[in-house]
């Protein structure tokens, strides 16, 4: 039986990009008009495509001017590029999995631009991990919550959703996997603050992964075998 296909997620759960993310972010909307604080993005918008944040902030502040916008989200995705390719750092315990795992198949599935995805795992080294299986929601034109970037992935990889796992660290990548019908381990790093959906495998820091991704495998096989009759 072969192998369940591992589909990750990018900020949060690989790399630890979401500081730096929120902090160019605050920044951007700000010059703009557009009261934001990085802590609004680590609070109630992780994971989020950038527009969707723009557009929710913008019936709550007024409208901004779409040409200052444009000019805006350039310069606040070259400036993060920048500080991605110098500052970057892997969530602990992220290369020890992949190492672990490395005989799975597996892509990075990500909200952001494929050039980001890209700066990101080379900065940190791990691009050889992955290769060019990179999904992003940029590319397939769908982003999480929705399920269809997901199952974008799994379809190039000529993968059931059913044989896929998720790994993700935020609830928009989580209820999409849900929705996509994968299983999905949720990277719960702020368990205090925030609630595993039901249906999703808990763990609390990516150590954890390599056990937890076996033990579902061992499952799968188990569930598979066909079990003996003794009649004759």
């Amino acid at each position: 039986m072969p192998l369940p296909l591992l589909l990750f997620d990018c900020d949060g759960t690989l790399v630890d990009s979401e500081p730096l993310l929120a902090e160019e972010m605050a920044r951007g909307l700000n010059t703009v008009g557009l009261p934001f604080a990085s802590s609004d993005y680590l609070g109630e918008f992780r994971g989020a495509r950038f527009r969707r944040i723009v557009a929710e902030l913008q019936t709550r502040y007024g409208e901004v001017d779409a040409e200052r916008l444009n000019r805006m989200e350039q310069a606040m995705r070259a400036k993060l590029a920048d500080r991605l390719a110098n500052e970057l750092t892997t969530i602990p315990g992220a290369r020890e999995s992949l190492d672990a795992l490395a005989h799975y198949p597996s892509a990075v599935v990500s909200n952001g631009p494929e050039t980001k995805i890209r700066t990101a795992l080379k900065a940190t080294g791990l691009s050889d991990y992955f290769g060019h299986r990179l999904f992003s929601g940029y590319t397939a034109n769908c982003w999480k919550p929705e399920p269809c970037l997901h199952l974008h992935a799994a379809s190039i990889m000529g993968f059931a959703a059913k044989d896929c796992i998720a790994i993700d660290d935020a609830l928009v990548g989580v209820h999409a996997a849900l929705q996509a019908g994968m299983t999905v381990i949720h990277l719960n790093r702020f368990p205090d603050a925030e609630a595993t959906p039901e249906g999703a495998i808990m763990m609390s820091n990516m150590y954890q992964l390599p056990a937890v991704v076996e033990q579902l495998t061992h499952e799968r096989w188990q569930a598979a075998m066909p079990h003996h009759s003794t009649e004759k």
